[in-house]
C-alpha cells in the first residue's frame, strides 16, 4: 500500500507535491515499453535510444533515474532491468502483468481531472463498463492486483464446514479459485458480468480446483440471486456502491445464505474515530470519485451497522498476519 506523508510543514507539503516526478518518470518507462526492450541483456545508451527511437540525452536522464530508484541496474555504462522490472513489467516475461499496469498508466491523466470532479460531485465522462472489451481487460488487470494477495487470505479465512461459497461481483474469480484450492471439499460460484467470466474461465481452465469452480452471469444489483450459499465473499466491491446501495444488498444477501451462514467482506475500511485512517483508504475514495456514481470508502462502523439492520446477529473484525491482508483492518465477517 501506498505510504502518505504526514504533512506539518511547508517543506515536508512541498515534498508530497514534488512526489510526483518518481511516478512520472516510471510511467514514461511504461510507456516507451522500456522494461520489455531492456529484456534479460544489457544495453548501452546509445544501442537503447535507437532500439526506442528516441533521444540519447533523454534515455539517459530517464535510466538514471530509475537506477536511481533500483528499477534499473547500472553496470559501467550500460543498464539491465532490476529483478521487478525484468518479470512484472517486462512483456516478454511470463509474469508480465501488462493489464494492471495499463489500468495504473491510465489513471494519470484520470486524476488530473480531480478538480472538475470535485467540482461537480459527478465522475468522469469514461469508458462504459458494459463494454464488453473494458470488461475483459479491467477484470485481467484485477486478477493481476490480486494474485498474490489472494492465496495468503484464503488461507488465514476459515471455511472448514462450508460446502458452497459465492464469489459475488469476483470477476476474474481469482479468489474463489484461492479458496478453492484452500479448501478441497470447497464447490464455489463467482457471479459478475459475462464478460469478466470468460477471463476467469480462461484462468481457472489450467487449474486442478477450476474444476470446482461454476460461472454465474447476473447482475446481481438489479436481479434475484439464486441459490443458497454456506459464504458469500464481496471482497472490494463495497466501494463501488452509496450506502443506500449496500444496505439493500445486505439485505438481499441475506436471504442468500443457508442458516448460519457467514458474508465476509473485504474492503478498504476507515477505522478510526475520526475517519482519517488509514490513509490508503481515504485516498481510494478519490478513485471512486473519479469513477463511479455514488461510491466511496466507509467507516467500518457504519458497515458494522448496515450488516446489523439486514439481519446479521454477528459481526466481527478477522485479522490477518501483517503483511499478507488486502487492505489494513479491511475484513469484516457477519454470520445470520
Amino acid at each position: 500500500m501506498t505510504r502518505v506523508p504526514t504533512l506539518r510543514s511547508f517543506d515536508e507539503f512541498r515534498d508530497a507535491v514534488f512526489a510526483y516526478r518518481l511516478p512520472r518518470v516510471l510511467l514514461t518507462a511504461l510507456e516507451l515499453d522500456l522494461f520489455t526492450a531492456l529484456g534479460s541483456r544489457s544495453w548501452t545508451i546509445p544501442a537503447l535510444a535507437k532500439r526506442l527511437h528516441v533521444s540519447q540525452r533523454g534515455i539517459e536522464i530517464l535510466c538514471r533515474n530509475l537506477a536511481g530508484a533500483g528499477v534499473l541496474k547500472k553496470q559501467g555504462a550500460s543498464y539491465r532491468n532490476g529483478p521487478v522490472a525484468g518479470r512484472e513489467l517486462n512483456g516478454s516475461h511470463p509474469l508480465y502483468r501488462g493489464a494492471y499496469l495499463e489500468l495504473l498508466r491510465s489513471q494519470w491523466d484520470d486524476w488530473s481531472c480531480l478538480t472538475d470532479c470535485v467540482k461537480t460531485g459527478r465522475p468522469l465522462d469514461h469508458e462504459d463498463p458494459d463494454d464488453p472489451a473494458y470488461r475483459r481487460q479491467f477484470s485481467w488487470a484485477m486478477h493481476q492486483r490480486s494474485m498474490d494477495v489472494a492465496s495468503h487470505v484464503a488461507k488465514q479465512v476459515n471455511l472448514r464446514g462450508g460446502k458452497t461459497l459465492l464469489d459475488l461481483g469476483g470477476g476474474p474469480g481469482t479468489y474463489a479459485l484461492a479458496f478453492l484450492a484452500a479448501n478441497p471439499g470447497l464447490q464455489a460460484t463467482v457471479c459478475d458480468r459475462a464478460p469478466a467470466l470468460e477471463v476467469a474461465r480462461q484462468i481457472a481452465a489450467p487449474l486442478k480446483q477450476g474444476r470446482r469452480l461454476s460461472y454465474l452471469p447476473l447482475d446481481f444489483m438489479a436481479k434475484t440471486i439464486p441459490g443458497r450459499y454456506d459464504a458469500i465473499w464481496y471482497s472490494n466491491v463495497l466501494h463501488i456502491y452509496s450506502p443506500a446501495d449496500n444496505q439493500w444488498l445486505f439485505r438481499k444477501l441475506a436471504s442468500a445464505l443457508n442458516p448460519g451462514g457467514r458474508l465476509l467482506i473485504q474492503d478498504g475500511f476507515v477505522l478510526d474515530r475520526q475517519g482519517l485512517y488509514p490513509q490508503e483508504a481515504n485516498l481510494f475514495a478519490v478513485t471512486m470519485l473519479l469513477f463511479t456514481e455514488g461510491g466511496n470508502t466507509y467507516h467500518v462502523e457504519d458497515v458494522r451497522a448496515w450488516l446489523r439492520e439486514a439481519g446479521f446477529a454477528s459481526v466481527r473484525s478477522l485479522k490477518m498476519k501483517k503483511g499478507t491482508e488486502d487492505w489494513e483492518g479491511g475484513l469484516l465477517e457477519a454470520r445470520l
